[in-house]
């Protein structure tokens, strides 16, 4: 399977997967308008090893909710990324059995070698 999940409004994926020149094959959801499922996202957990791992602490809501003195459990954050999109980091690249989350160099030059 070869899918990224991203925010069509954000620079930063869009120029990630500029960078990236996926092919065809690839396919595209935009988490603003196709809401992650519930399978989709135990999937992005399964492969990456904890919902904390998918979870954004750079978030606007984040902040404004008071998350960050608050001690989340995995289904505190599961639930958090289901109800609000902008909780995912982004973009999530899945590549067969692998999975490369968020928008560092370090991230994008992993997932560029597997292509």
């Amino acid at each position: 399977m070869k899918k990224i999940y991203y925010l069509s409004t954000c620079s930063t994926c869009k120029k990630i997967i500029q960078e990236l020149n996926l092919s065809n094959d690839f396919e595209f959801q935009d988490i603003k308008t196709t809401k992650i499922t519930d399978v989709q996202l135990q999937e992005m957990a399964k492969l990456s090893g904890s919902y904390e791992s998918l979870f954004s602490k750079r978030a606007i809501k984040y902040k404004t909710m008071g998350l960050k003195d608050k001690e989340l459990t995995e289904n505190d954050i599961k639930k958090l990324i289901l109800e609000e999109y902008t909780f995912l980091k982004r973009p999530v690249i899945l590549i067969d059995d692998a999975i490369f989350v968020g928008n560092s160099a370090k991230t994008v030059d992993a997932a560029k070698k597997l292509l």
